[in-house]
């Protein structure tokens, strides 16, 4: 198939016609570096989570992190107390697929 324009979601570099996210990143790498903390803020379809999941498969190929994308999105409960409870579920769920079989958390640790 093709590649084409996509403005529905994340992009896929196999799929979609992108920007070369390092051109997007300005500071962003030298903070992590740094291990300094960091926002991305911009309206909706400019590709941020696109961003933030490219930037997590650089990272973790380097070999320095082992980075995921954690998405809170679906997390819309207004009592805190229900949602972080969760949290950690959602956590290692997302590095059991995201993450190189040898970065993934160890089987049978509680949450």
């Amino acid at each position: 198939m093709p590649r084409v324009f996509n403005t529905a979601g994340p992009c896929l570099q196999s799929d979609h016609y992108m920007l070369p996210a390092g051109r997007r990143l300005g500071e962003l790498r030298s903070l992590i570096d740094s291990k300094a903390f960091f926002v991305i803020h911009a309206p909706r379809q400019t590709g941020k989570t696109t961003l933030l999941r490219n930037l997590s498969r650089e990272l973790t190929a380097e070999g320095d992190y082992a980075a995921i994308t954690v998405s809170l999105e679906a997390y819309t409960q207004d009592e805190v107390d229900k949602m972080l409870p969760q949290m950690p579920t959602r956590i290692r769920s997302t590095a059991q697929w995201q993450l190189p079989e040898e970065l993934r958390p160890p089987e049978g640790i509680e949450d």
